[in-house]
């Protein structure tokens, strides 16, 4: 059988290559990262299982299976000593790791290795499932308020007509309110590429009428047949978010208040005390 060395994805054996002159040549193979488990596998497993075993490690550790992204908690902590910090954030030094698993176990929370590489490894006690929890919230709520700078694109013509300028700019309008950078693009055809001017003219109405809603980040220039400009806005993307959230919010609030709930009439009439009879006075 002939040697197996790891090497590419998969774990193979050498074959000969002839050359031009058919003299055959062993190539040198590219050995992987998964070296040294191969040379403990080889060790390991029997002779007529070996290529298949290393094979299927090599894979499987080539795809990351070993490696988790999660801290180790409890009982995967495999060191002797730890810096152990206590529930509340304070500080209770260096004890052994058993000591400090009897520590969670009383105190009925988890272990969990928070520096790894720290020399001996930080570890402290907590809920990790609550930990995990509001990590994941955490996220959540950044994602939620990440924004994202995106360019809207708006072409015109330098004789567009004026109801078709209105919506374009109306377009332009709302992206700005957005939080949006408009990229114009004024398009030239035929003859209209010797008269630049008006597309200039075009783009400097346009840029007056959206003047309270954003700016001029990038001004006027030719590129062959187009001319470019781009617009900025004066709101960051997270106040113009945050706008639309609230106003979102009291939409829906004045939808609930529109339609309360009326209450029957009957009920307002039961609610209602009687008044007491009056008695007859004596003579």
């Amino acid at each position: 059988m002939a040697p197996i060395v790891p090497y590419g994805r998969w774990s193979r054996p050498i074959r000969p290559a002839v050359d031009r002159g058919g003299v055959p040549v062993f190539q040198e193979p590219r050995l992987c990262p998964v070296r040294g488990i191969f040379d403990a596998l080889v060790r390991l497993v029997s002779r007529n299982r070996r290529y298949v075993a290393v094979r299927q490690a090599a894979a499987w550790c080539y795809r990351g299976g070993s490696i988790s992204a999660e801290p180790r908690i409890n009982d995967r902590i495999r060191v002797p000593e730890v810096r152990l910090v206590g529930p509340s954030g304070e500080q209770v030094g260096i004890v052994p790791l058993a000591k400090a698993l009897e520590l969670a176990q009383e105190y009925d929370l988890d272990l969990v290795e928070v520096a790894a590489t720290a020399r001996p490894p930080v570890c402290k006690l907590m809920d990790y499932g609550k930990f995990k929890y509001e990590s994941a919230m955490k996220a959540r709520e950044a994602r939620k308020n990440q924004a994202h700078t995106v360019i809207k694109e708006m072409k015109l013509r330098p004789k567009i007509d004026p109801h078709d300028y209105d919506t374009k700019k109306g377009h332009v309008v709302r992206f700005l309110k957005q939080g949006d950078k408009v990229k114009i693009t004024i398009m030239f055809r035929g003859r209209e590429q010797s008269r630049p001017e008006l597309g200039f003219r075009l783009l400097q109405r346009l840029a007056s009428d959206v003047e309270e809603l954003g700016f001029i980040e990038s001004n006027p220039k030719q590129d062959g047949r187009n001319m470019i400009m781009v617009l900025g806005p004066h709101k960051k993307k997270t106040e113009a978010m945050a706008e639309a959230r609230e106003a979102q919010a009291a939409r829906k609030a004045g939808r609930q208040g529109a339609t309360p709930d009326a209450e029957p009439a009957g009920e307002a009439a039961e609610a209602q005390p009687e008044a007491p009879a009056e008695t007859p006075s004596e003579a």
